[in-house]
């Protein structure tokens, strides 16, 4: 069944929800975002939320004297950078984030992509060292906590081999969202939207995208957000996928009811009233 930008906000009961940039690192962010989810849930809408941290884990990282590279826009990840991830992913950033959750009403239980074999991954490229692309999501973990009230708030991290593996949050979107059938897909952070120079694109799909990267539009760490967001967009067909503001208000309900809020991402040959389309 199609329905129109404005029923979404109605519609959606399933709910991923990236959150990064400016919100991790602020308070009062922090709290809007919790006040929100919580609002969702009283909305009958089941909520999963993924964070990421990059900005907390660099901050670590240069604090230990540990080298940064990046490659195509990824954390290269050796060993003690790893680590580190996990100190402050699965730590101080997941901690902070339940908290205000669980500050807000809502039964927020943190966990990782570790915790009972929620992710399974491989390496992603061996240039980059212990990063981790997720293969198979153990749905059964996220159905459980969801059919028993809890919000699962996800840092991205997983094992392998008795290693650990950051897995970048934005990559990691587009299979939890997959496993869950989720209805609406919500990037939000302290950009609203994917700019084409100084100018808001309100929809983006995969050839357009593409041209915009060759022609370095869009470049450096927008290009594995855009590449994360066109995923989840192919991988769940008729459903909503948005990057938008995570600095407003009531950040998922605007992001839900306003096509003008942020970028839809929109796989190839899916029209508008299409991509609105929920799953019953």
């Amino acid at each position: 069944m199609s329905s129109t930008p404005e029923s979404v906000w109605h519609t959606a009961r399933r709910l991923v929800v990236k959150v990064g940039g400016a919100i991790l690192d602020s308070q009062d962010a922090r709290e809007a975002f919790a006040a929100s989810v919580s609002a969702a849930q009283a909305r009958g809408q089941s909520v999963v939320v993924i964070h990421g941290g990059g900005a907390q884990v660099s901050r670590l990282t240069d604090a230990l004297g540990l080298p940064a590279k990046r490659v195509r826009g990824l954390r290269v990840t050796d060993e003690p950078t790893a680590l580190a991830a996990v100190q402050v992913l699965r730590g101080q950033v997941n901690a902070e984030l339940t908290a205000a959750l669980v500050a807000q009403g809502v039964t927020a239980l943190g966990l990782s992509g570790i915790d009972a074999g929620l992710f399974e991954v491989r390496q992603l490229d061996p240039e980059l060292g212990q990063v981790g692309e997720v293969v198979r999501v153990n749905a059964k973990v996220l159905k459980v906590l969801l059919s028993h009230g809890f919000t699962p708030v996800i840092a991205t991290m997983a094992a392998k081999g008795g290693a650990f593996y950051n897995v970048n949050a934005d990559a990691a979107v587009a299979p939890v969202a997959a496993a869950m059938q989720a209805d609406a897909v919500l990037f939000l952070s302290d950009v609203s939207h994917v700019l084409d120079g100084k100018e808001p694109i309100f929809e983006l799909s995969p050839p357009s995208a593409r041209g915009l990267m060759d022609s370095g539009v869009i470049q450096g760490g927008m290009i594995p957000k855009v590449e994360a967001a066109l995923d989840a967009a192919r991988a769940l067909t008729g459903s909503l996928v948005r990057m938008a503001s995570g600095l407003t208000e009531d950040p998922i309900s605007n992001a839900l009811s306003d096509p003008s809020h942020g970028t839809t991402f929109i796989d190839a040959g899916i029209t508008g009233a299409d991509m609105e389309t929920t799953h019953a």
